[in-house]
């Protein structure tokens, strides 16, 4: 297999600077995908809420579904673009297995019970931090992903660029709710930057989040993609989307001329009872949607990774953003995952406050063992009260869905407590 000139040592070199072994057959890169695969981080994904909560509908994708599912399409733009694009060549290419990576690390950081989950322990955490699924995705990578959550994988630079896709600190923006980077990360930021300062234009927020490696906005498309169309999917197997309810919600909002062709694509789907095979069509022309272009910037001249710019052809964009309106209105909002929502905010902010009581206000002051020997060790040891609350924060952002349940029904549920209960 040909040299692939597109990536440096700027881009292999690991946090630490110990690179591969000298025997290992793998590139960095494989090293990277390789370590999140046999993560428990990344197991724990089977039982994280995609759309409908773990357990609820068994047949519907998860986090960890949708991951390879993204992956799958990352690779796939690799493909296409080293196929298609004149700036690319057989020695000169996107690697594939850096972008797998990165669309496998993308969801790591997100808790139990989705988007819910996240806007409760950041309302949790506020004072302390608050939470972020991106940021504690980096916070895995770097910090947490081995041994019992106190030592991150030593990741590559070109691997911490590729999922940072925010690269703003809570600090920089006032009353920040989501898209940031957590105080303490600064120096994973400035590792992957090599030192370097953003220039002026690229002020805190909006602007310099919006500043991405090659493969980070792959990424970014590849899960755009896949969860644009394939909660779409999964939605309309609920029959939390039929046909007439879709006629009533175009008829309420009123499709623009560009919309409409893709209303009616996704109408014919349901009533032909062919909607896997049409939208799975959707992806390939997702991927094939894709152009490159050349980039200049505060990086450029440092590493390939920030000369191009992945460029999505307008049509595609505008049909992705017509079926998350959908997903958005007709799945999201529904009175049922409304409902859902509603309970997973009361069960972690239950649990969240009897943790808080016994390790972060007062630690050590009660003789009870709440959580992993471990764990509570290094909790009652540490003096900050910040650094206490994100240690909670990381074990409650850990559980999948079904072991919140359980831990809330232990520590709040009467009938709750056979000796089976605990297996």
């Amino acid at each position: 297999m040909p040299t692939n000139s597109f990536y440096t040592s700027f881009d292999t070199e690991t946090l630490d600077g110990k690179g591969a072994h000298a025997d290992d057959h793998r590139s960095q890169f494989q090293i990277d995908r390789d370590r999140i695969i046999h993560s428990s981080s990344f197991r724990r994904l089977q039982s994280k809420t995609q759309v409908f909560l773990s357990g609820e509908y068994d047949f519907y994708r998860t986090r960890l579904t949708h991951s390879i599912e993204v992956s799958q399409i990352g690779r796939s733009i690799c493909g296409w673009l080293q196929k298609s694009s004149d700036l690319l060549s057989d020695d000169f290419f996107i690697d594939p297995d850096l972008v797998e990576c990165a669309c496998l690390s993308h969801d790591l950081g997100h808790p139990p019970f989705g988007h819910t989950g996240e806007r409760t322990l950041h309302s949790l955490m506020g004072g302390n931090g608050g939470f972020e699924g991106n940021a504690q995705t980096l916070r895995i990578l770097t910090q947490t992903l081995f041994s019992e959550g106190r030592e991150g994988m030593n990741p590559s630079r070109a691997l911490l660029d590729s999922v940072l896709k925010y690269k703003t600190l809570q600090s920089e923006v006032k009353d920040a709710k989501n898209h940031y980077l957590y105080d303490d990360q600064e120096r994973f930021l400035d590792f992957t930057l090599a030192g370097q300062c953003f220039p002026v234009e690229l002020t805190p927020g909006k602007a310099r989040n919006q500043f991405r490696s090659i493969e980070c906005q792959i990424m970014d498309w590849a899960d755009d993609t896949a969860y644009s169309l394939n909660d779409i999917a999964d939605g309309i197997h609920a029959g939390f989307i039929t046909l007439s309810r879709l006629e009533t919600w175009a008829a309420d909002r009123g499709l623009t001329k560009e919309e409409s062709p893709h209303f009616e694509f996704l109408c014919a789907a349901i009533r032909e009872k062919r909607v896997e095979a049409r939208l799975n069509r959707c992806i390939g022309n997702c991927i094939r949607s894709c152009t490159l272009t050349s980039d200049t910037n505060f990086l450029s001249a440092s590493t390939r990774r920030h000369q191009y710019r992945l460029v999505v052809a307008p049509e595609v964009q505008a049909q992705a953003s017509l079926h998350k309106r959908i997903a958005l209105d007709l799945v999201f909002l529904s009175p049922a995952l409304q409902q859902l929502d509603h309970k997973a905010d009361f069960i972690l902010t239950r649990l969240f406050e009897v943790l808080r009581e016994r390790y972060i206000e007062k630690p050590a002051a009660s003789k009870l063992h709440l959580m992993p020997a471990g764990l509570e060790a290094v909790i009652d040891e540490s003096e900050n009260k910040s650094t206490r609350a994100r240690l909670v924060c990381d074990w409650i952002a850990n559980m999948t869905d079904r072991f919140a349940f359980r831990t809330y029904r232990r520590l709040f549920d009467a009938d709750f407590g056979s000796i089976t209960d605990f297996v």
